[in-house]
């Protein structure tokens, strides 16, 4: 049994598997990205992460990028949503676990939730494996699938895997004799990470295309198009009686999120 352990996290997802472990582990530490801009003002603010770690009382590094000498004072290392490589001088000095919220080999990479409801998944799960230098490859520790239902964002997906990845690194830290499996070869995609053009909605697309596209960046990027010569962020959208693309909540530039419905009006 591992008896102490440091979390890496910096994104919503990793703060909320810090708050889970928080409940039944001892956390020495959480490492986590600088203080950067955030939100539509840009102001210089703490990660999710640190947030929830400075709530628990556990103590935050942030250092530029994790290098040989830092010190955690754990006996392993849960890595989720943090964002930086973990050197291999690193990765050698003790146990480093990751959690990704997909079933490798399938979508290894930046966004394995936004990649898997794009391609249409019906089925994720969570992956706990050993941290290796090659990116998401290391043998697999723990892995539990579940289902992504028809009307699930990537927020919805996301909570369900942090509640997963809790209870699987549960067992896996209790482990005194784990049993590492090696990837499989088969089937190896890879999530890369959202960019401008993946937020483009085209119109001239299917309609149930369109709103995998909406949830998928939902609730923290946005799709975007423009809707009766106005560019708007979509948040919600679904596929209309006669099979169009009809979105339920945008949000006009410069404004606030609303009913599609509502903004419509508005502009009569």
């Amino acid at each position: 049994m591992v008896a102490r352990i440091a979390v890496a996290a910096t994104a919503t997802f990793g703060a909320e598997v810090l708050e889970g472990l928080a409940c039944s582990h001892d956390i020495a530490a959480l490492l986590t990205r600088k203080d950067a801009p955030r939100g539509r003002g840009r102001r210089v603010g703490p990660s999710p992460a640190k947030v929830a770690a400075e709530r628990l009382g556990v103590p935050v590094l942030q250092p530029d990028r994790p290098e040989q000498g830092l010190d955690l004072r754990a006996d392993a290392v849960v890595v989720c949503a943090y964002g930086l490589l973990i050197p291999e001088e690193l990765l050698s000095q003790q146990r480093w676990l990751n959690v990704h919220p997909s079933l490798l080999p399938r979508w290894r990479g930046a966004a394995p939730v936004e990649r898997s409801i794009l391609a249409g998944d019906v089925e994720t799960g969570v992956t706990i494996h050993e941290t290796v230098k090659e990116l998401d490859a290391g043998p697999i520790l723990a892995q539990e699938p579940f289902t992504i239902d028809d009307d699930d964002d990537a927020g919805a997906v996301f909570a369900q895997a942090a509640i997963v990845a809790v209870r699987l690194l549960d067992a896996v830290l209790r482990d005194a004799t784990p049993a590492p499996v090696p990837q499989s070869a088969d089937g190896v995609t890879y999530a890369d990470k959202i960019e401008a053009a993946d937020r483009r909605l085209d119109l001239a697309r299917p309609a149930d295309e369109l709103v995998r596209r909406v949830r998928a960046l939902s609730p923290h990027i946005g799709a975007r198009a423009e809707l009766h010569g106005r560019s708007v962020t979509v948040w919600r959208a679904r596929v209309g009686e006669a099979g169009e693309f009809e979105p339920v909540e945008v949000q006009p530039d410069g404004g606030k999120r609303m009913d599609a419905a509502a903004w419509l009006r508005g502009l009569r």
